[in-house]
């Protein structure tokens, strides 16, 4: 699945007209660099949920013929990054699945991330497994981190004052079972996380290569220049 709903208000004035899920970056709309990145992993088909300027996403997808593209509808209400998830789990089936947010960005180092990832996930010890990257190596981001992690690959949240080394980088794998027993409507996927955590459940994985946090108009310069720089 990737969220492709929100109403990218960081990025105005870009989307004053347009949903930042079609901001250029490189040549290529952001959600063409996250779909790219899944048919690369094999998948197959991807649900897409929209909202804000729902129109123009729709109309830009027509012309992709892989993956196949799948819209879960949110035109009536916004359900946030959790509610979202939860509203298109009949089109997503019953087994783990990728989710990625429409505007993550990275360029893959050895070995593809999203491939790793689903390497990685066990079903027996996690409920998500989160691709988390290193704060310090980060482009276009500058913040204190989301999460510790462990010897083990659990992450912890990060404390009010801390400083943490890594982000989440707006990629994962997560089972249906992370959204049993939550609230009808809106809700973020925090809430879910949180509760993997409590249980031990929220593992996370180093990315390798570099990830773009493309947060704002400025961000769009410091991605194309390290993607330019990585085909240099």
């Amino acid at each position: 699945m990737v969220l492709a709903a929100g109403l990218g208000t960081r990025m105005r004035p870009v989307t004053d007209g347009m949903p930042k899920p079609l901001v250029p970056v490189a040549g290529k709309a952001l959600i063409d660099h996250v779909l790219d990145k899944l048919k690369a992993a094999g998948v197959t088909t991807a649900v897409v949920n929209v909202h804000y300027f729902a129109d123009q996403i729709e109309r830009h997808l027509q012309a992709r013929h892989a993956p196949h593209i799948v819209i879960s509808d949110e035109r009536t209400q916004l359900l946030n990054t959790g509610g979202g998830v939860c509203a298109a789990l009949p089109l997503l089936g019953t087994k783990p699945f990728f989710l990625l947010n429409s505007d993550t960005l990275w360029i893959d180092g050895v070995r593809h991330n999203l491939d790793q990832l689903a390497q990685s996930f066990d079903d027996d010890r996690m409920d998500a497994l989160l691709l988390v990257a290193a704060t310090a190596t980060s482009v276009g981001y500058g913040g204190r981190g989301d999460f510790s992690m462990d010897a083990d690959g659990r992450l912890v949240r990060r404390g009010e004052r801390d400083v943490v080394p890594f982000v989440y980088a707006g990629a994962a794998v997560l089972s249906p079972r992370l959204f049993a027993d939550v609230p009808d409507g809106p809700f973020s996927l925090n809430l879910v996380f949180d509760r993997a955590i409590d249980a031990g459940r929220l593992y996370g994985m180093r990315l390798e290569g570099v990830w773009m946090h493309v947060g704002t108009p400025d961000a769009v310069a410091a991605a194309e220049a390290a993607i330019l720089a990585s085909v240099a």
